[in-house]
């Protein structure tokens, strides 16, 4: 290795299995003091284990490299402020900060409760903002910093039966643009992946689940959807797919770290097995139409379909057979 992150030192939430096991292995291989956040949760956010923490600590040293272990919970501004006090007070620094840790409560939205709403929205959303704020505080005073987050294509796309979990990925979108602007003055970058791997997370995704968001053209966890009128890949496990290993998320997520990557900033990236993409921003519009002045309803009538919905599919149109006012208009 080339020692690309040598004397940095990188705090990374989830980083106990996974993705983030990986991104903490690549790191310290290239010289980077990591420490590893992960309270050993399951993919539920229930119960609490230290050993995923602690033994990527010990492979990390067993490389030669440098690492401590955190077990807080960041769903809270206290266990967020704790992962970056272990990098203040195990190194003395803290040069970057990758958010991976979340959680999934998957239900569809009329039997979604309030309370696995809740739950994954504040592992997953505000779990990135407890750890950001008071890395944004120092990063700021030291005119240097990287941010890497974590967001998903149930954000950015729409899953099934996740309205929780992709509120929450797409609020990380959101923050990662808005905390970009913020902090871009102060030599601070920060950018956002949308992986595709294999992950404990994914794997309790029913088979069910995947054949039906692949019969909508959704992709499975990131990875690019077929092009229009080609017929869809068979749906099989990713964890079956070897390009899906979470090891292929890492170089990338990694290569954010890096002091060449400076000028990359408010950045969504999709990666899945060979694929790194930049994805589009969602603003300014694709397509529009205009009138000086204001639009009346049967102006509307005509023009959103003709012209500014032309083309533009349903993500998920109801069956042929069910009778829907306004269909045959």
């Amino acid at each position: 290795m080339a020692n690309l992150l040598e004397g940095k030192v990188i705090a990374m939430t989830g980083a106990g299995r996974g993705i983030g096991r990986e991104c903490a292995l690549l790191a310290a291989s290239e010289g980077a003091r990591i420490i590893v956040n992960d309270p050993g949760v399951n993919p539920d956010g229930s119960g609490t284990d230290n050993g995923p923490a602690a033994q990527v600590v010990e492979e990390i040293k067993k490389m030669g490299g440098e690492a401590v272990a955190n077990f807080a919970d960041v769903s809270t501004m206290e266990g967020g402020e704790s992962v970056i006090r272990s990098a203040l007070d195990s190194y003395g620094r803290l040069d970057g900060l990758i958010n991976l840790a979340a959680i999934l409560r998957d239900r569809m939205v009329f039997n979604l409760t309030e309370q696995e709403w809740d739950d994954v929205i504040r592992v997953d959303l505000k779990g990135h903002f407890t750890t950001i704020k008071p890395a944004a505080v120092l990063m700021r005073q030291q005119r240097y910093g990287r941010i890497v987050n974590y967001s998903s294509v149930s954000g950015l796309q729409g899953n099934s039966g996740q309205a929780n979990y992709g509120a929450a990925k797409a609020g990380v979108a959101g923050l990662t643009r808005v905390a970009a602007r913020d902090l871009g003055r102060y030599g601070v970058t920060v950018n956002c992946i949308a992986p595709g791997a294999a992950t404990r997370l994914t794997a309790t995704v029913p088979q069910s689940a995947r054949e039906l968001r692949a019969s909508r053209g959704i992709a499975g966890g990131g990875a690019p959807a077929p092009a229009a009128g080609a017929a869809p890949a068979p749906v099989q496990a990713p964890e079956a797919d070897p390009m899906r290993g979470p090891d292929m998320v890492a170089p990338m997520t990694v290569y954010l770290l890096l002091d060449e990557a400076w000028n990359i900033n408010g950045r969504i990236f999709q990666v899945a097995g060979g694929h790194v993409g930049l994805l589009q921003d969602m603003y300014p519009p694709f397509k529009n139409i205009y009138k000086h002045g204001k639009w009346s309803l049967d102006e509307l009538r005509q023009l959103v379909p003709a012209q500014l919905m032309n083309g533009v599919q349903n993500p998920a149109p109801p069956p042929a057979d069910l009778q829907i006012p306004g269909r045959d208009s």
